[in-house]
């Protein structure tokens, strides 16, 4: 089998060798220059997502959302785990919360800015439950539960992704804020919001599932 890889990587470096610069449609250009002219934002990616295929993107939200619900309905019925299994040794303590923060810090700044540079709210939301789950396997999971009851994170998902339907829906049916100043904070109508939204909605998804499964498995 290693040979076939081998040859595969020969074959790969011979065609980088033979064909170094493809020329790059001028079509492929007018369309990503159509799309951040349209969406008022200069992320492309963020553009087609919360603008061109927006009636996609709710479905992709919701569908997480059934996934999440899923979660906690399927292990409902199960026993709760007596072990839990968690990062004890001061160092790797330290380690994984220095590496939740930058997470989350790193969470904050693609869902602030995710509509002017490569970002948004799915890899926003991403970095957030990374951030939470890197918290989640150094504490203790009675205080993760609590902190998550008293902040009512569930009812914030719920309320996220209402929003989030919302203002799509207000979206298609052609009703938007002003684009503002292209390349600013604050410009691209809904799309900013949504990234918001969006990062809210899988942070907090993301958490209620690692509280179900640390509850009912034992470990992430």
């Amino acid at each position: 089998m290693k040979w076939i890889y081998i040859a595969v990587g020969i074959a790969l470096y011979i065609k980088m060798l033979v064909f170094p610069n493809l020329a790059i449609d001028s079509t492929d250009l007018a369309i990503v220059e159509s799309v951040v002219r349209d969406s008022g934002v200069p992320n492309a990616v963020s553009g087609i997502i919360f603008r061109n295929r927006l009636y996609d993107t709710i479905f992709e939200v919701v569908v997480f959302t059934i996934a999440i619900m899923g979660v906690r309905f399927l292990l409902a019925n199960e026993k709760p785990s007596c072990t839990i299994y968690q990062f004890t040794d001061h160092p790797s303590v330290v380690l994984a919360r220095l590496g939740a923060m930058i997470a989350a810090l790193v969470s904050i700044e693609l869902a602030i800015r995710g509509h002017l540079s490569p970002g948004g709210g799915f890899a926003a939301g991403v970095a957030g439950g990374t951030a939470i789950g890197l918290v989640a396997i150094t504490s203790s999971s009675k205080w993760m539960e609590t902190i998550y009851q008293r902040w009512q994170a569930a009812t914030w998902e719920k309320v996220s992704v209402l929003i989030f339907i919302v203002l799509a829906v207000l979206t298609l049916l052609g009703v938007e804020l002003p684009h503002g100043e292209s390349r600013q904070l604050i410009s691209g109508g809904w799309i900013p919001l949504l990234n918001i939204l969006v990062a809210v909605k899988v942070a907090l998804g993301s958490w209620a599932a690692i509280l179900v499964f640390i509850r009912y498995r034992g470990l992430l």
